[in-house]
């Protein structure tokens, strides 16, 4: 039977079980193959702190030396340290990491040189056709005669990465602030020491022991569950704010002094406004079409153009590419800045979320509080058999009335005067999300529950 990768190999990511669905006889089929794809003479690869992650990514560094090409691994990283590692060497590079997924998945992001994403149309469909063969085939192809099979090499990042993203931000004169940490046992207990050293913070530490069996709670911030023990150490230490990472420490999370979250769009516009006046009041600022209305809406203010993208973190690097963007915001908590190679990174969001407070005296609450203008559902999951028909049904009730304006950019969105919702397929399950706003609680739980009974007729 011919082999057939397609429950791996995702939209923009290699991601399974490990050994069930993949392991490192296959990782060095991975290596091999992403050079032949990217092409180059080097690559850099790292790894999170997974059981897996040190021999799968040793794997992917032997099949891309056997093909002649350059192996420097920088060990344990965040994914947002990788691209650092990308974009400084102006090398293609890969990041072993599952994210925020269970101990036993692990996974591969990759990148061209300058952190560019590899997806399924720029590279990934052409990296799994060539494995798929070579497992037909019984194993890769001999590199051609006479290749010099290339050196591995092991290097430190970490520093690095720390002293750029502190030249991108000014944290001078802030005042001093107590902060706590939820690392949830990944990456961000190796970062967060390096980033923050010397800066005027009282940081109080959970779960920086690197374990990726995640004894504590799962490493996915956007689950409130798991930001339950942070919001509650919050307020048992008074502190200014809390911050909590994901597993790979590409997205963070804010949460106020009061122990309430910080809508990732509000993160999003305050950034946002920042970029702007650092970039002299002007330039694009991308946002996918689930962030809330507060963003155009800041922007525009702030002397920017707003542009609307879909959700996915392929869009919003394509579009900061052709536009120039400086800045991206997603309603997931990824943050992409043009400084940082138009690539996501939640410690930088982090950072300015810091200088910002730190540079007033109110609380963070009061400051994001104009960053916050609408009511928001938060996604709701619905499971449903027939997602077009459901979407269908959507679209011919709103459709016929006069107030009402759709448009289908990602889903479905229905606008009216003061609400909108979007109504999206999930790609990997039988699921429609909903995402609903509005300029009081009261449309906002109109507007939900008629839409939510039409997805769940």
């Amino acid at each position: 039977m011919a082999a057939d990768l397609s429950n791996i190999v995702k939209a923009y990511d290699v991601r399974g079980v490990v050994p069930d669905e993949w392991d490192e006889s296959l990782a060095e089929l991975f290596g091999a193959a992403f050079v032949e794809v990217v092409g180059g003479s080097a690559i850099v690869v790292g790894h999170d702190m997974r059981p897996s992650s040190p021999g799968l990514s040793a794997a992917f560094a032997r099949g891309a030396a056997a093909r002649g090409v350059d192996v420097t691994l920088i060990g344990l990283c965040s994914t947002d340290q990788l691209y650092y590692a990308s974009g400084s060497t102006g090398l293609p590079g890969a990041m072993f990491t599952a994210s925020h997924n269970p101990a036993r998945y692990n996974g591969i992001k990759m990148c061209r040189a300058g952190a560019a994403p590899v997806g399924q149309d720029t590279g990934l469909s052409q990296i799994r056709a060539l494995v798929e063969g070579w497992l037909d085939a019984g194993g890769a192809p001999q590199a051609p005669a006479g290749t010099v099979p290339g050196t591995v090499t092991e290097q430190d990042s970490l520093k690095g990465y720390a002293d750029h993203l502190r030249s991108l931000v000014d944290l001078s004169s802030i005042r001093p602030l107590k902060v706590v940490v939820d690392a949830g046992n990944g990456m961000g207990g190796h970062t967060v020491p390096t980033v923050f050293e010397g800066l005027p913070l009282d940081v109080t530490e959970m779960y920086f022991e690197l374990d990726g069996t995640f004894p504590n709670h799962e490493a996915n911030p956007l689950d409130p569950k798991n930001i339950v023990d942070l919001q509650a150490r919050v307020l048992a230490e008074n502190a200014d704010l809390g911050i909590a990472f994901d597993g790979d420490a590409d997205r963070c999370f804010i949460v106020d002094e009061r122990g309430a979250g910080v809508s990732p769009s509000a993160i999003t516009a305050l950034v946002a406004a920042r970029e702007l006046a650092r970039n002299g009041g002007s330039g694009t600022v991308i946002h996918n079409l689930i962030t809330s209305w507060s963003v155009p809406e800041v922007v525009r203010e702030h002397g920017g153009t707003p542009v609307r993208t879909r959700v996915g973190h392929s869009f919003i690097k394509e579009e900061m590419a052709k536009t120039g963007a400086i800045f991206g915001g997603e309603h997931s908590a990824h943050y992409y800045f043009k400084d940082f190679w138009n690539a996501d990174t939640g410690m930088l969001a982090a950072l300015h979320v810091l200088a910002a407070l730190g540079g007033q005296d109110g609380p963070l609450s009061e400051l994001v509080a104009s960053y916050d203008r609408y009511e928001g559902s938060g996604e709701i999951n619905s499971t449903v058999a027939d997602q077009a028909g459901r979407l269908a049904a959507v679209k011919e009730t709103f459709g016929g009335r006069e107030d009402v304006s759709l448009d289908e950019l990602d889903g479905l969105t229905v606008t009216g005067a003061d609400w909108w919702f979007n109504v999206r397929a999930s790609n990997t399950e039988p699921l429609l999300r909903l995402n609903v706003e509005a300029r009081d609680a009261d449309t906002l739980a109109r507007v939900r529950d008629e839409a939510l009974a039409l997805i769940r007729a």
